[in-house]
């Protein structure tokens, strides 16, 4: 991977889930326990029906929540609140990623489908305060999720972001697709690669990645 890929990059967004802390620390499996059960308060339903809903609406949606909106009209405050109220303690300082952060040279932001206080608190415990000019969660995005290139449109004129010199770390292949179509580099950042067109690199190792980028 030549430094010079990205020597014209002067924001660095990142994704949070499953991109800023390992997959290991499995947050999202207490997001979902928290999501079943508020589908099946919401809609009356067990927990198996419950949990069809919630990864069908991901699938087909992008997120559960924009599913519960489109075809229930829920309010997406009080969800949100509740399923992002989750334990920290797998989350762990990286002094690593930190310095490797702090090294990029321009603008570093997060985008997530979660909630921009979430993503503060889990920013928080992973030791990376400070390092971000901006965090932007779904409510930003008016509530519509990645993938949707409406989404990502919205978030990045509000950042006065110029795709054309920007790149985007994503754990998700799906939400880089957008970004791709508008001119940013991608970087996929996952365990096991999904080679396609629209992901220009693939690492399992953030940190080890941006100090390629940083010397």
């Amino acid at each position: 991977m030549p430094q010079s890929a990205f020597s014209h990059v002067n924001t660095w967004v990142f994704d949070l889930d499953n991109t800023l802390y390992p997959l290991s620390a499995r947050l999202f499996d207490q997001i979902e326990v928290r999501m079943t059960r508020w589908v099946m308060e919401a809609l009356g339903v067990d927990q198996a029906r419950a949990n069809h809903l919630r990864t069908h609406y991901w699938h087909t949606y992008g997120t559960t929540l924009a599913g519960l909106m489109r075809e229930h009209d829920l309010d997406p405050g009080p969800y949100l609140h509740d399923v992002h109220e989750i334990s920290f303690e797998a989350l762990v300082p990286d002094p690593n990623l930190a310095a490797r952060i702090k090294a990029l040279p321009g603008r570093c932001i997060v985008y997530t489908n979660g909630t921009a206080r979430y993503a503060e608190r889990v920013i928080a415990a992973r030791g990376l305060d400070g390092l971000f000019q901006a965090v932007y969660g779904v409510e930003n995005a008016g509530f519509l999720p990645k993938p949707e290139r409406a989404a990502f449109d919205t978030v990045f004129a509000l950042d006065a972001l110029d795709p054309s010199c920007a790149v985007m770390f994503e754990d998700d292949p799906r939400n880089l697709i957008a970004p791709h179509e508008m001119g940013m580099g991608t970087v996929h950042v996952a365990p096991v690669a999904a080679p396609a067109d629209h992901i220009h690199f693939h690492t399992d190792d953030l940190g080890t990645f941006l100090k390629r980028i940083t010397g």
